[in-house]
């Protein structure tokens, strides 16, 4: 039986903006389903920290890319809450091959990025669809400014967020009226993704990148996971949309 209570699917919640999503959509009243692959006791924090505002959670273990597992995963939400008024399309994977190295990219590295950061983001909001047009309900996905211009990530998660940027646009023209979808594209922003990408440098480059940053710093997954509650909660004549969370540093270099 449906509860009248809204609920929302976080993927990738273990860390990072999924935490940070699933903590903010608990606090703006929101059950959640806390989807990880790999890091069950990262995602057991996030669980408590979502029932520490209150919400009642489900974790479920799911590789995005596996369609079979995704399925399972909108199946047991559907048993938990009855409904789903959200998805937060949030896991995503990288390689740490150096942009420049073309010659170290093998084929199975680009392919696998590009199976969980857009197959798997696809196989989620398709099995997600059904329950979302019932509630006219919201997605939000993840890109990243490098989806929009071009930055020191490696080649293939730069590639796979442009296809995302593209994607979102093509959810939203297809799950129209029922669902919108939007976007949030991060900037440079503190936290474990960036220092494995910056590694001994992070301290030198964030600080340069927040000096040169309007607002004089670098973005938190607290400031993209703000950006998500409100195009879910909120703005409800906005779709298709990239929403770029950077201080305004890509619109001011």
């Amino acid at each position: 039986m449906a509860q009248s209570k809204k609920a929302a699917l976080v993927t990738g919640a273990a860390t990072g903006i999924g935490r940070a999503a699933a903590v903010a959509l608990a606090e703006a009243g929101f059950d959640v389903v806390i989807n990880y692959s790999r890091s069950e006791q990262a995602a057991r924090t996030t669980a408590e920290q979502a029932q520490a505002k209150g919400a009642r959670t489900l974790l479920f273990k799911c590789d995005v890319s596996d369609d079979p597992s995704v399925r399972k995963m909108l199946e047991a939400a559907k048993l938990e809450f009855g409904r789903l008024d959200a998805l937060v399309n949030n896991a995503g994977i990288t390689t740490e091959i150096r942009p420049k190295d073309f010659d170290a990219m093998t084929a199975e590295e680009w392919d696998r990025v590009f199976a969980v950061n857009v197959r798997g983001m696809f196989q989620v909001a398709r099995a997600a669809a059904p329950l979302l047009k019932e509630t006219r309900g919201s997605i939000v996905n993840t890109a990243s400014i490098v989806g929009l211009r071009p930055g020191l990530q490696p080649l293939p998660y730069a590639a796979s967020k442009a296809a995302v940027v593209s994607l979102t646009k093509l959810l939203a023209l297809n799950l129209g009226p029922e669902i919108r979808v939007n976007a949030v594209a991060p900037g440079w922003m503190e936290g474990d993704w960036m220092v494995r990408m910056l590694k001994d440098k992070y301290d030198d480059l964030m600080a340069r990148r927040a000096k040169n940053t309007p607002l004089r710093r670098v973005a938190t997954a607290e400031d993209v996971a703000e950006v998500m509650v409100n195009l879910i909660v909120s703005n409800r004549f906005v779709n298709g949309e990239v929403i770029v969370i950077d201080g305004g540093y890509a619109a001011t270099t």
